[in-house]
């Protein structure tokens, strides 16, 4: 993989970022986004467990999704409180996402400010929590519905590597799926993924990558391909937006409500069948990326 450093900034103006990043569809940390929340300085782990600690939440351990995987199945539940326990303890390769933590302690909205001025078109009903124990791996995919993402981490750290939607194919992204046929995981370590003897292609992947801090809100483009790994036990709450052309709300459509259906129905009727028919065109995909001419500068 050819990876860069991801752009930060300790702040920006409006201009500056609709002007350099925004209209460009380019990623950026921004380190003082969040720092006049109350949010900022208010959560914590003592405070969640004290809202929602009587709370079950569907965990997820690092284990990629195969041919036989339910959609979004969880691997086990607890409550949130034996959860906060769980993962202070050390590490924890579990994490918490589709709680919406705001459903259940409304009060938490009042704890940050929409930054409208950034950007408009902001999904306001559904502000995500997403947690994660030290180790735990989200692994390399799209987000479905091509929102622009503001990902604010308010504890621990957290590494995210990040592709443009156009590197799909050497990323061996499943026909009819948001996710990658490779594994990601420790990809930075000596000893981690990806495997470049069976996925060559990802020798040609270029992307950038950053550790993400306390405070620090990531701005991901709609459909930038992100693999997210927990250094230490944290969570981050992601505010979307809806891309403001009719073709980026068509497209998010699509992927909802026909791309899904597809990939849902087929998995249900014919399951290894459609897995391997993918998995031949993955690496079809990937070949044709190989045999493209290098591009000298």
């Amino acid at each position: 993989m050819q990876l860069k450093p991801l752009p930060i900034l300790d702040s920006i103006s409006p201009e500056e970022f609709r002007n350099e990043f925004y209209d460009k569809n380019m990623p950026v940390i921004i380190r003082d986004l969040s720092h006049n929340w109350p949010a900022y300085t208010k959560w914590n782990w003592d405070y969640f467990k004290e809202l929602v600690g009587d709370k079950q939440v569907p965990l997820y351990n690092n284990t990629k999704s195969d041919a036989y995987t339910p959609i979004n199945k969880a691997d086990d539940y607890k409550t949130f409180g034996e959860y906060i326990d769980m993962i202070r303890k050390g590490p924890a390769g579990w994490r918490i996402f589709l709680f919406n933590i705001f459903d259940h302690a409304p009060q938490l909205i009042d704890d940050f400010t929409w930054p409208e001025h950034m950007m408009k078109g902001f999904i306001k009903k559904y502000p995500m929590l997403f947690t994660g124990g030290a180790t735990s791996i989200t692994h390399m995919h799209f987000d479905i519905d091509l929102s622009n993402i503001l990902h604010t981490q308010f504890a621990g750290r957290k590494r995210v590597l990040l592709f443009p939607f156009e590197e799909q194919y050497k990323l061996y992204r499943k026909p009819f799926e948001v996710l990658s046929l490779a594994d990601f995981s420790n990809y930075y370590m000596q000893n981690g993924s990806p495997d470049y003897e069976k996925f060559p292609a990802l020798k040609l992947a270029q992307g950038v990558e950053a550790v993400l801090e306390h405070g620090d809100t990531l701005f991901m483009p709609a459909g930038w391909w992100h693999h997210m790994e927990y250094l230490d036990s944290g969570f981050a709450m992601s505010l979307r937006a809806m891309q403001p052309s009719l073709t980026g709300k068509m497209r998010a459509a699509w992927n909802l409500f026909g791309m899904r259906s597809i990939d849902t129905m087929m998995k249900k009727t014919a399951p290894v069948w459609w897995y391997e028919r993918k998995r031949k065109k993955v690496f079809e995909n990937a070949d044709k990326e190989l045999r493209k001419p290098v591009a000298f500068s």
